[in-house]
Order: structure tokens, then sequence, then C-alpha cells
């Protein structure tokens, strides 16, 4: 009945409750709470992200009883790819390109022609000939790793100040970045290079990583959106599940196919529970080894507040799809990105607020703290770090709120306020010399500046919606002290004011607003419209908690770089640093756990799928609901083929797309997901619920096949190379 020692210890707990009454619960230290002073920081806490700067050799020979080579995780370095927000890799010789739907939306819309729908419909070209560049994308690969650490640590010693340490570091960084991409350009200039400095343990480590970028992508396949994304957003986060989540492109080089002898074949045998996989890719971010107040900064205050953004941006974009469904096409993907974004984030706040996930999380930092502390060494250099970074997170608590009421940018905030912000901003700028004003304002530059000023199109009905929200947080966060804003709401509710506002305002007028750019500064600067003049007005004050804010944010991150250098110098590479969104290798193995009650299935298959659409048939609801041509499947089609497993290995945003392989570097797996228990992976890695769901290649290839008929992409793929 009690799977484990917590909850046999919370049951007990209960039962005591029970039988002593509430007033004796009052007046006694709960057993509960003397549980958690007893709880242990577990080994992998921190994760199992490895870089392939230090790649964690004689782990894998203990854990796996395998020892890879040099030329393996060369071979696993330059088959992985990075798109922009995923991951990726090469799997042919004839630069074929393997990621998620999901990843591939934006390069669906990009292509999509005049009287097609291919998110609803799904594409794939036939030809070489048919496969559809795709503008403004490409892929980078990993081609160069190097150490710069002493170097960034030597230039951010030299400061006599937290911000000169930043700044100088910061400059170091830069010029690194540069002589890099002119070394290899140098070598390579037909080559698009990309240089990067690349933080690891928040400053303790640097490195340097050069990736080669290929800039002519075409699309190749991707499915319908209800076949990749099926189950919608109820199934978002969960397992069991039964998505095809797969898109392939192929990089071109001189018009033609790039021939690469870096790829990862497709297995022919796939996975069964309890084998070893890796994952490589470049996972986003992850905060495991920040300090216990800065999690609860997290906690308290800025994970609440960006839920609260994603909860209202997913109520206002889902109203509008719906009562304007012939919008769909344009606005699904951005209501798709902020619904993933608010399940995600609910589920990172909800491990915050465990008790037992952070009493795991405050064990590991005493640990920590106690080797510091108990070297004289380490305790002259780190001793004050903690309680210093812990009062920057109370000012930073002070000023959070109202700083982020005096922004004008981002998907929460209104195209009025933002337009005006940046008339404001652009009047400034040009009552300046030339020499004193900003680059974006000098020269050719300027011109751009000015054309972005105002927006292509404004959706009125949805930017009034947004308007509302913003106001009403406005409101929130000012009350009746800021005179200014009094003076925009008239006494009145943002709901009764808006209208009255969009009427008056000439922001929604393009003649207007460029007649102010033409003009004199002044002009915008004395403007009488309700949202320019409320930029004015509060401007300076504006500013003043903006500089504050980054000047608290400075010195964290001042400190942060020393915290980063203990955590090197207790630790070494045992434990890997935090995601950057640069290329890791996580281990694993094919695993079920279990969940509500029962186990789930390490692998489901295509029955799976159809059981799920014929029992949602008689709901309304249409997230389970199939295209035409999965309702009559070809006699071929073998419904018992796996279509998804989950595994144990260590995953997080911008892993979507990476490829699963095994031991010999064939892919198995692609990953599009991790089920809700992984969500607190932001912060802390927990095994034994924590599962990676990937799509099963042999799903891949049968429904490629039978659902398809895409028999030339399963030859390229069975064979490695095109027929």
């Amino acid at each position: 009945m009690f799977r484990n020692s917590k909850n046999l210890l919370l049951f007990l707990f209960f039962v005591v409750f029970l039988l002593t009454g509430c007033s004796t619960y009052q007046v006694t230290k709960p057993d509960y709470l003397s549980y958690l002073d007893t709880v242990k920081a577990g080994q992998f806490d921190t994760g199992k992200m490895w870089t392939f700067d230090y790649p964690p050799i004689d782990y894998f020979k203990k854990t796996y009883n395998f020892t890879p080579t040099s030329d393996w995780f060369e071979k696993a370095r330059l088959s992985a790819l990075r798109l922009p927000g995923c991951s990726a890799s090469f799997v042919s010789e004839d630069g074929l390109v393997m990621t998620n739907h999901h990843c591939a939306r934006g390069a669906l819309d990009a292509v999509n022609r005049e009287g097609e729908n291919l998110p609803e419909t799904g594409f794939y070209a036939a030809t070489l000939e048919e496969e559809r560049k795709i503008p403004n994308h490409y892929v980078d690969q990993l081609i160069y790793i190097g150490d710069v650490t002493d170097e960034i640590q030597k230039a951010f010693e030299e400061g006599k100040t937290d911000a000169e340490r930043v700044a100088n570091r910061d400059k170091k960084i830069r010029e690194i970045q540069q002589r890099y991409y002119e070394e290899f350009k140098k070598s390579n200039p037909e080559d698009s290079i990309v240089a990067s400095v690349v933080t690891f343990y928040n400053g303790g480590k640097y490195s340097i990583y050069v990736y080669k970028r290929y800039t002519d992508v075409r699309l190749v396949y991707a499915p319908e959106t209800i076949v990749a994304y099926f189950g919608g957003d109820p199934d978002n986060f969960t397992y069991p599940r039964y998505d095809l989540d797969v898109a392939f492109f192929r990089v071109y080089k001189d018009g033609k196919p790039l021939k690469t002898k870096y790829y990862f074949p497709f297995s022919k045998t796939g996975v069964k529970e309890g084998d070893p996989v890796f994952v490589i890719g470049n996972p986003g971010r992850t905060n495991r080894l920040l300090t216990v107040s800065q999690l609860e900064f997290f906690r308290d205050v800025s994970y609440p507040y960006t839920l609260s953004v994603l909860d209202n941006l997913v109520r206002i974009y889902s109203d509008f799809i719906a009562k304007h469904p012939d919008k769909k096409l344009k606005y699904q993907t951005r209501l798709f990105s902020f619904s993933n974004s608010q399940k995600a984030y609910a589920g990172r706040l909800a491990g915050l607020r465990d008790a037992y996930l952070m009493a795991r999380k405050r064990d590991f930092e005493k640990n920590f703290k106690n080797s510091v502390l108990n070297n004289p060494n380490l305790k002259a250099k780190y001793g004050n770090l903690w309680d210093e970074i812990a009062k920057y997170q109370v000012e930073k608590t002070k000023l959070f709120h109202e700083l982020q009421a005096y922004s004008f940018t981002g998907p929460s905030r209104s195209v009025y306020f933002r337009i005006a912000n940046d008339l404001v901003e652009y009047a400034e700028q040009m009552k300046l010399p030339e020499e004193r004003r900003a680059d974006a304002y000098k020269g050719e530059r300027l011109k751009a500046t000015k054309v972005r000023i105002f927006p292509q199109e404004i959706e009125t009905e949805l930017e009034k919606a947004i308007l509302i929200y913003q106001l009403n947080y406005m409101k929130s966060v000012f009350g009746e002290k800021n005179q200014a804003f009094n003076e925009l709401l008239k006494g009145k509710s943002p709901e009764e004011v808006v209208d009255n506002l969009l009427n008056v305002t000439i922001l929604s007028d393009k003649e207007k607003v460029t007649a102010l750019l033409e003009g004199n500064p002044d002009d915008i600067l004395k403007s009488n419209d309700p949202f320019i003049s409320f930029v004015v007005k509060t401007r300076q004050r504006a500013l003043e908690v903006r500089e504050k804010y980054n000047s608290v944010s400075a010195k964290e991150s001042a400190k942060l770089q020393l915290l980063g250098r203990a955590i090197f110098d207790v630790y070494g590479t045992s434990i890997p640093p935090d995601a950057t969104f640069t290329l890791r290798i996580a281990d694993g193995v094919v695993k079920s756990y279990e969940y509500n009650g029962t186990i789930a299935p390490p692998i489901t298959t295509f029955y799976g799928l159809y059981d799920r659409h014929y029992s949602f048939k008689t709901t309304n609801r249409t997230d389970w609901e199939l295209p035409e041509r999965w309702k009559n499947l070809p006699s071929t089609f073998d419904l018992s083929t796996p279509l998804n497993f989950v595994a144990t290995n260590d995953i997080i945003g911008g892993n979507s797309g990476s490829p699963v392989v095994n031991m010999n570097l064939e892919v198995v797996g692609l990953i599009f997901d991790g089920n809700i228990e992984s969500l607190p992976g932001d912060f802390i890695y927990v095994d034994e619920k924590n599962r990676a769901v990937a799509v099963d290649v042999r799903g891949i290839v049968e429904a490629l096949r039978h659902i398809y008929n895409a028999d030339r992409l399963v030859d390229e793929l069975e064979q490695g190379k095109i027929k």
C-alpha cells in the first residue's frame, strides 16, 4: 500500500492527528515537519545533463558497462543539431534532419501557400524538387569546443566593484566570441559561423562553442497537427501518450542535398524496457544550482506572476479563436506556445511548493555550504555568499511588480503602450546629438527603427482584450497612488474606460504615427494622446525602477559567479552544470512508473491511439479526433507497432526534437515531451517518476510507409541515404 517512506510517515501523521485531536496538533510539532528535517538530497538531484566538454565516461562504464570512445562522442556531437528553440539531428548522409512537428510549426506557416492549410492537412514532398525552402530558417552544428575559463575569470577579478566585474566579464566574452568567429571564418570563408561563449556552473567554467550554421533548409514532411499533437492540451505533459510528433527537413548546400558522414541511422530493432538510451540535445534552462533563496523568489514572486500572465493569454487567445474560427490558422501556433508554457510553469510552481522537494534542495545547500565553511580557504572566498544572495532577493521582490507594470513590450502588453513607449524613446534619442544616441538611432539603422515602431497590422479586438488585462494588472500594482494612471482611468474601471481610450488615441492610425516620427520630437513629448502622455509622465520613475532592479541583478550576477566557482571547487565535474541551451548527453533507461494508482506502460502502441479516439467519440471534444486518412487503415498497417515510449533521461524545454539513441548511436526514438511529474525538473531531477516521452522510430516508419505512402522517405531512413 505504501510505496515509499514518505507516504507511510504522512499516513502515520494523519492517524496521530485523528487520535489526538486538533488541540494536541496545535501545540505539538507535527511528525511531518520532523520528517522534513531528515530528508536527504539525492545523488542526481542536480541532474544528468552531461556536457561534451566533460563527458562522464567512468560513470557510463560503471552504470552501463559501456565505455564510449572519443570517436563515439565526436559522431554524437556532429550528428546532433540545434534549431531555434529546439533540437534536431541528421538521420541520413544526404542531409535529412529529424525534429518534432511542434518545432516545425513556424516552418509550416512559412511555406504554406495561398489556398493551403498545411497545419491541418500535413505536408509530404514526394520528390526532392517538391521539398520547400523555409525562409529565414537555419540549423546549427557544433563543430568546436574550447575552454576559455582562465581568460574570463581573470578579466572578472580585475574589476574593483561588482558592476565593474560584470562589465569586464561581458566585455571579455564579446572579445573571445569575435576572435573565434574571425579565426573560423578565415579558414572557412564560405561557411556561416556562429561563435558563442557558454557559461557553466554560473561562472565556475566557461567554454567557447563554435557552430556551423546551415541556412538552406527545406521542409520534407510533417503530419497533420491533430496527429502530431494528439490529445491536445489535455494530454500535454502526460503519459501514456500517442503522438506522431515528428517532422523532417533537409539541409542543402550549393543547391544540392548536403553530404555528411555524421548522422544517426534508424534502428531496425527499437527498444524494450530496461534498455539504456541516451538523449543528445540542447536543454534550454534549468535552475538546479541556484540557492534556496533564489528558488523561493521564483516560488513566491516571479513564477506566480508569469503563470498569471500565461493564464490570461491562453484565455484571451482561446476566446478570440473560438469567436473567429477563420483566424485559427493565423493564431493557433501562438496559442499552442502559451498553453504549453502555462502547463510548464504550473508544474514548476507546484514543484517549488512541494515541501519534500524543497527539503531535498535545502539538504543539498546545507551540505554544500558546510563543505565551504569547513575549509578555511573556501570560507574566506565564499562564506558570505548565501546571505548576500538572499538579501538581493528581498530587494528584487520590492521592485518586481512595479517593474512589470512599467514594462511595455511582450505578448501580455498592449500594442498601444508599446508604440507609445517606442515613440517617447525615439523622441528622447532624437533630441540628442547623433554621437550620443544609441546605435539603433544612428545613420542607416535609424530608418529601420522608425519602420518597426508601427506594426504591420493591429488586431483591434485582440489588442482590446490584452489592454484590459494590462490595465487591470497596473491597477493592482499602482492602486490609487499613481497620479498619471489615475488620469488615464478617470475614476473608471479598465473595462469601462477602454473603449474611450481606443476612440481617442492616434496610435491605431499609421499616418498619424508616421507624421509624429517625421515631425519635431517635442510634438511627441507634448502629445495629449492618453498612452503617450502616460509614458511621458511616468518615464522618470520607470527608468529609476529599472535601473535599481538592474543594479541589484548585476550584484546578484557577480555573487552567482562566485557561487559557481565554489560549486566547481567543491564538486568539480561530478555534477553537471545547469542547462544553457547547449549540447548535452543525458543517460537513462526505458522504464515504466507508477501513476494514478496504477502503472504506466513503458511503450504504447497505435491501439491506444484508437482507443483514445473512440473513447471520446461521444463527447464534443476534438482533441482526439483523427484525420480522414487515419480512419480507413490499409490492411498492411500493424496496430501493435510501438508509437511512444518513456525513459528516465533528464530533459527539459529545448530538448524537443532530440534524438534518443542506443549504444551504437542508432536512433530509437525522438523526444517530444516530459510527463507531468518531470515539470519540477527546472530545479531538481527526481528519477522515481520523472520520464522523458519519445516517439518510437518503429511508429514513425509504420505511419510513413502505410498511412502517408512516403516510400521515398522510408527508404532513405532505412538505408541512411537517398536510394
